[in-house]
């Protein structure tokens, strides 16, 4: 599978696959070594799973963006993985052209879910997240909260552009004002926050 992923990668415009491993055991100085944009995470390994090492990456190279490919689709795991940091998740049974529309998704700042995931991924921020009884006035306007609204559906941003007819280059700079107001510095906390505290 890895031989797959590393063939597509590499026989498609726009993208390379800059290092593929079989465990993250050496996984920082498989990033200097590497330095990719994107990391294509799975979960099961040897040693350090794809979760922990989801959380060492964030916290020592936080510009890197995580996009987990896994075969699990249960609940824990979907939710530790974006708690650990992970900037959306897929199935590996997607398909390697929706693979590649997510790795872009999540290089461009935004978030990548199957439609499955994204259900799963609202119904545990609403089911396990309480809201916080005072929920401070972070005067969105009525266009960012229709941006942030979609953000929460797992739409990525350049499909958010063509949804509400505006460029990429507008929907970019409205998420940017986004995350200026929540006081977050990716799409997953913008995401978090806004269920969390109902603001969508």
């Amino acid at each position: 599978m890895m031989d797959a992923y590393r063939s597509i990668l590499n026989g498609s415009t726009g993208y390379r696959c800059t290092g593929s491993f079989t465990s993250c055991n050496n996984w920082k100085q498989d990033l200097e070594k590497s330095k990719p944009d994107v990391v294509l995470m799975d979960i099961e390994m040897t040693g350090i799973n794809g979760i922990k090492a989801t959380g060492l990456i964030k916290k020592e190279f936080p510009e890197i963006r995580i996009l987990i490919q896994t075969v699990f689709e249960d609940d824990a795991k979907i939710f530790e993985s974006l708690c650990a940091g992970a900037n959306g998740y897929i199935l590996k049974n997607t398909s390697p052209l929706k693979m590649l529309e997510a790795i872009t998704d999540v290089q461009n700042g935004g978030v990548a879910f199957n439609p499955a995931i994204a259900a799963k991924v609202a119904r545990l921020f609403q089911q396990f997240i309480v809201p916080m009884v005072t929920v401070p006035d972070y005067q969105l306007s009525n266009r960012e909260k229709e941006i942030l609204q979609l953000l929460t559906e797992g739409i990525p941003m350049p499909r958010i552009a063509e949804k509400i007819f505006l460029s990429y280059h507008t929907v970019r700079d409205h998420v940017k004002n986004i995350y200026q107001k929540l006081h977050v510095a990716s799409a997953t906390e913008a995401v978090s926050k806004a269920l969390k505290e109902k603001l969508v």
